[in-house]
């Protein structure tokens, strides 16, 4: 027994070693470990900064000072104190954010819808399920043409609260993909809750775009009752498409009218001088076009602006070296500022197919309208791909949009497709429409018409080839 109870003591000497050492090591790891987390931390302060510092250095750069003198100026300047002071934070951020996106229309610098993002990004910092950085932040990705994040926030907003806002931004985005049964449907939730100017302005560009030209003007006509100098921007904006539309309906007289109640609520506003210089174009007075276009496209030098004002200058004559250095800043440019419209370009003037056709895939990539696959088409026209362009044509045309450049890009399309009733067809409804286009435009349709007359339509069943050069 005796010599039982010494094994047993000399076993519990040795365990007792052995916890010590066991507790020994387990204290020199946790050092190590200790130690690591420290120099970790130290790694990570210097490449990350913490979430205090990004949303001070984003406060820098919205705070930073506008130089301009407008009002939207003055209230940007106003909000950015308020900020500074520390007054209400999350409801001056998201003012400031409406100020840019106002900002961004009425300069057409797409770099204040950055700075409205911004304001979003910095409201859901400090508070991750705000809804009205929501619905700033879904507002400015759809004015950056990310649709399919917009389609998200406003879904996101309509399961959440569904404003009648939350609803006009889901039509735009769905509009923009193509989607008009579901953009109706969005705009008229939008419009059961408030009829305001924003509802009556998408309900009339629905109509126009689904070929009821009577049906917009009278809805449009409802926006411009509803204008207000409170929202100049808004107010010009709907004067020039209501303008636009009397223009289609060759109603010059009333066109111009509403071109003058835009420009007194906003004046020099770039949409109108475009639209009344398109006017003069359309009355064969290039020279009056001119200096309104060359305003227009100082103010906003994208393609659709430049493209009206190189045709002017050709148009007027004496003017070449004016109208092809317009034309440099569109091909340099025009890429990156509207790829849509210099796919366009680039097709009608017969210039590098392959970029045109390359600038337009990528546009459908995110937008599926009518116009995306209009410029598809004549993309793949120009690229001498006649059948993929019919079928593109018949997606731009499957709403029954009214539009001269719609008509006009059908009918060239279809005279390569020996489909004589077809191609008097979209002639006839081209020609109909023929003042809305550019110059360079009615030249190629007049060309058109006249090889028709002289093959009495009667194609010869043969090969497509690509469009022949405008005649000189």
């Amino acid at each position: 027994m005796k010599g039982d109870r010494l094994a047993i003591g000399g076993r519990a000497c040795q365990c007792a070693e052995k916890f010590l050492i066991l507790i020994a090591l387990i204290l020199f790891v946790a050092c190590l470990l200790l130690v690591s987390s420290r120099v970790k931390s130290k790694i990570a302060t210097k490449t990350a900064p913490p979430p205090a510092a990004n949303f001070n250095d984003a406060l820098a750069l919205l705070l930073t000072p506008e130089t301009g003198d407008s009002r939207t100026d003055r209230e940007i300047s106003r909000l950015q104190q308020e900020i500074r002071d520390g007054r209400n934070l999350d409801l001056m951020l998201e003012q400031l954010g409406w100020a840019f996106v106002a900002k961004a229309r009425e300069s057409f610098d797409p770099g204040f819808y950055k700075l409205a993002e911004l304001c979003a990004l910095s409201i859901e910092k400090r508070n991750p399920q705000s809804q009205e950085a929501m619905l700033l932040r879904g507002h400015t990705l759809h004015n950056l043409h990310r649709f399919k994040e917009s389609e998200a926030l406003a879904r996101r907003l309509i399961e959440g609260r569904g404003l009648g806002f939350d609803y006009g931004l889901l039509g735009d985005v769905l509009m923009e993909q193509g989607r008009l049964k579901e953009a109706i449907e969005a705009y008229q939730r939008m419009m059961n809750m408030k009829p305001d100017l924003h509802a009556y302005a998408r309900a009339a560009h629905m109509r126009w775009l689904k070929g009821d030209l009577d049906g917009a003007i009278e809805v449009m006509q409802l926006a411009v009752s509803a204008a207000s100098p409170l929202d100049a921007e808004s107010a010009a904006w709907v004067n020039t498409r209501s303008a636009s539309y009397q223009f289609q309906a060759g109603r010059i007289e009333e066109a111009e009218q509403q071109c003058a109640f835009a420009l007194s609520f906003q004046s020099n506003y770039a949409p109108t001088l475009l639209l009344r210089g398109k006017m003069l174009l359309a009355q064969n007075l290039p020279g009056r076009a001119v200096d309104l276009l060359q305003s227009a496209a100082k103010l906003n030098p994208v393609p659709e602006y430049q493209w009206a004002l190189a045709d002017a200058l050709h148009t007027v004559g004496g003017r070449e070296d004016e109208a092809s250095a317009i034309e440099a800043q569109l091909r340099h440019h025009g890429a990156a500022s509207d790829p849509r419209t210099y796919a366009i370009f680039l097709a009608t003037r017969h210039e590098s197919p392959e970029t045109a056709l390359r600038l337009a895939k990528a546009e459908s990539n995110s937008r599926n309208d009518v116009f995306t696959h209009d410029a598809l088409a004549w993309a793949l026209a120009a690229a001498g791909k006649f059948t993929e362009a019919r079928n593109e044509m018949e997606r731009a045309l499957a709403e029954g949009t009214e539009d001269g450049r719609l008509f006009f890009h059908a009918a060239m399309i279809t005279s390569q497709s020996g489909d004589n009733a077809e191609v008097r067809r979209w002639l006839d409804k081209a020609n109909s429409l023929s003042h809305l286009l550019l110059p360079s435009e009615r030249n190629e349709l007049q060309n058109l018409a006249a090889r028709c007359a002289n093959q009495n339509l009667s194609f010869a069943a043969k090969a497509p080839t690509p469009f022949p050069a405008p005649e000189n």
